[in-house]
């Protein structure tokens, strides 16, 4: 049987695969997409149960279709973002393949383009976009050993409270998963410790306006790169409940309580690092330097947006962050349980290509790989800081295509060329 033949695979059949297929299409190149279990798989299967976007409807959608079943103030349930994906799949015609694992990409020697092996059969193309996105592999610090008396678990594999064994839990992150988390558990009546380093700690709204379009019109979401030593701190930011701004004090007062980061197992006792109090600060800087520019932007702008003082007020803060707990004894505390919100590393074992750095990276600029034909989607900071979000890997997607159609103008000069001299 004769190996397939496309122009460019795509990997991933989640929003960046979805908004990639789109545009290549608009560009009239022949691809497809492989999607190793569902369409947005990830959104189903690897996230808690109540879990809502952390942008309103409104904002978290590509520019073609609107969720016109949910208020655009308001935050979709994980499911209904993976019907909306399923949906504008649907609307574009995208040539999606689910059930197929890609299994290795090499490039073809002698040859161009690259060998796409899959479960389902090999396949030749010219270019392949890695979509796979920024959640690949979950990361559990080697802190706890396994054989611990206590379960652990990475925040893709919560559900709900009544998973968790009786006792009291503890939640090791403090951004959006670890914040929202925390707070569902503590909120079913169970006892919570929360262990939190630096983050960031936007408003969910002011003045009558979601952070989402403060970030926006302040021009937030086009920086193109992260201030030296912020790239990877953690937001806390929460779509839950309708919407709600994350305040770790709030969280003490009604039962919470804080820990700082995670550091140390030995003996059946934790032990955590200095500095809870500072990044508790350093989430209140963010939080008001957010309030600080959206009134000069509402004055400059002569917005009639309604004064919201009360915002600028924090409780005062908690026995946790006055005389921080450094150890505790997991028994004594009655810990049974600890969910590790701590994020994710990029897993391209199957491109097997010279497309990284020395600290295996992806090596990129905006997605356009050093290696010839191989482009990235998805990935946070890809080309500003929105490009993660579901709408900013739409527009990223757009220049990722625009790329691929330019080599592909290019290589069709050896075709004229050769087409010329044949004729003469």
């Amino acid at each position: 049987m004769a190996t397939e033949q496309v122009d460019t695979v795509v990997v991933g059949g989640g929003q960046a695969g979805i908004a990639m297929s789109e545009h290549l299409s608009n560009l009239g190149i022949d691809h497809v997409v492989l999607e190793r279990a569902r369409i947005a798989e990830r959104w189903r299967s690897e996230r808690w149960d109540s879990l809502v976007a952390n942008g309103p409807a409104w904002h978290d959608r590509f520019p073609g279709l609107k969720f016109d079943d949910t208020d655009p103030n308001a935050f979709a349930p994980k499911e209904r973002v993976a019907d909306y994906f399923v949906e504008y799949a649907d609307k574009i015609g995208a040539p999606v393949r689910t059930g197929v694992e890609v299994k290795r990409v090499t490039a073809r020697q002698g040859m161009p383009g690259f060998l796409v092996e899959t479960s389902q059969g090999d396949i030749i193309a010219q270019n392949v976009v890695a979509a796979t996105g920024p959640f690949q592999k979950p990361v559990m610090p080697n802190v706890v050993p396994d054989d611990a008396p206590v379960m652990q678990i990475h925040s893709n594999k919560y559900r709900n409270p009544a998973q968790m064994p009786e006792g009291a839990v503890l939640v090791v992150g403090a951004g959006a998963s670890g914040a929202q988390i925390a707070a569902e558990i503590m909120r079913a009546g169970r006892r919570v410790y929360l262990s939190a380093g630096p983050h960031d700690r936007p408003p969910r709204s002011y003045r009558g306006r979601d952070f989402c379009w403060w970030l926006g019109v302040l021009g937030k979401w086009d920086i193109a790169a992260p201030t030296p030593g912020t790239e990877h701190v953690a937001i806390a930011v929460s779509g839950a409940n309708g919407g709600e701004t994350v305040d770790f004090r709030r969280m003490a007062a009604e039962g919470l309580t804080l820990v700082g980061r995670t550091e140390e197992y030995e003996n059946g006792k934790l032990h955590f690092a200095p500095g809870l109090a500072e990044a508790i600060r350093h989430g209140d800087a963010n939080f008001l330097s957010v309030l600080d520019e959206a009134d000069a932007y509402a004055e400059r702008n002569g917005l009639n947006l309604p004064d919201e003082p009360e915002a600028r007020r924090f409780a005062p803060d908690p026995d946790s962050i006055n005389a921080p707990i450094r150890s505790l004894n997991l028994a004594e505390a009655d810990i049974t349980s600890i969910i590790w919100a701590t994020g994710y590393a990029l897993d391209y074992s199957w491109l097997q290509v010279n497309a990284f750095d020395a600290a295996g990276k992806p090596a990129h600029q905006r997605g356009v790989s050093t290696e010839p034909g191989v482009y990235f989607l998805g990935l946070p900071w890809l080309s500003r800081r929105g490009s993660s979000f579901i709408w900013g890997v739409w527009h990223d997607a757009k220049h990722v295509a625009d790329s691929i159609n330019t080599q592909r103008n290019y290589r069709a000069y050896d075709v004229d060329a050769q087409a010329y001299a044949a004729a003469e």
